[in-house]
């Protein structure tokens, strides 16, 4: 059987990482709207890769796990990409936390059961997540080991307490690194291993939609500010997914790697660390 490689979220970012760890394996491309998975095969296909395409939607179980039947239908599945989410010009706090919070952690509880010996996997988060306050030791084991189902229905997280979108991204992408963590444990003991990258402002659709949003200059001002000057591109996710997942990173796992430019350096210590700034 072949080996897999499962992307969920077959976006510009998840796709340039499968780029870079798919050759020689199966890559499974996985959307919320299976078309935008097509077009995504068709380059794949064109470029000699083996692939497929699946329809996926994060807040299901039933969804997530028909998709870990599939994908383990095709052979191995030794490696899981997860690069699904919404931004906060793009949703409301409650689809934002079901989607990048509770969709995260189901896709790693899931995946988790069945990924391989020797295995690797990715989570996408993003710098907001460390640009959130400081939460307390329970609040960030809560969001780390809760069960999955019971996630969504924790005190801090309820609507009267998360009422705009940008604190629901951030929470969520906080969460996300801390799930990893936790994640990372139990998939230790299949052998295999799991890491987050929380990247800054990378020209992708999704960036372009807060870019042209109300948080649009906002956005402007952090690629301005930042030591790096300018925003990342999908590639540069993929060069970092690509050392996390393969043989060079085989000592990494648990681990968060921020590459945002310098923007979270900026806001502590740089020309963004004033009172006014948001993002």
């Amino acid at each position: 059987m072949k080996d897999v490689i499962v992307v969920v979220g077959a976006g510009s970012i998840g796709q340039a990482i499968a780029r870079r760890v798919g050759a020689g394996k199966h890559v499974l491309l996985a959307s919320l709207d299976e078309q935008d998975a097509v077009v995504a095969a068709e380059a794949f296909g064109n470029a000699g890769f083996d692939v497929s395409t699946a329809g996926v939607d994060v807040t299901s179980r039933n969804s997530v796990q028909a998709l870990v039947q599939t994908a383990t239908g095709l052979g191995n599945i030794t490696g899981l990409i997860h690069a699904a989410g919404v931004s906060p010009s793009q949703a409301s706090p409650a689809t934002i936390l079901h989607v990048d919070l509770y969709g995260t952690a189901l896709v790693l509880e899931l995946f988790g059961e069945v990924i391989a010996q020797g295995g690797s996997g990715v989570v996408i988060s993003s710098q907001s997540g460390h640009r959130l306050r400081a939460l307390t030791p329970a609040e960030d084991k809560a969001l780390a080991t809760s069960p999955v189902e019971e996630l969504l229905q924790l005190d801090f997280l309820q609507p009267e307490r998360v009422t705009d979108p940008l604190p629901a991204y951030q929470l969520s992408k906080r969460g996300n690194s801390l799930r990893v963590m936790a994640e990372a444990v139990r998939w230790g003991r299949r052998g295999a291993r799991v890491n987050t990258i929380s990247p800054g402002i990378i020209i992708t659709p999704l960036a372009k939609d807060e870019l042209t949003g109300p948080r649009g200059a906002g956005y402007r001002r952090m690629i301005d500010g930042c030591p790096v000057g300018r925003a990342g591109t999908p590639d540069e996710v993929g060069q970092v997914a690509a050392l996390l997942m393969g043989p060079d990173g085989a000592f990494i796992t648990g681990s968060d790697f921020l590459m945002d430019g310098g923007v979270t350096a900026a806001y502590r210590f740089g020309d963004l660390a004033q009172p006014a700034a948001q993002s």
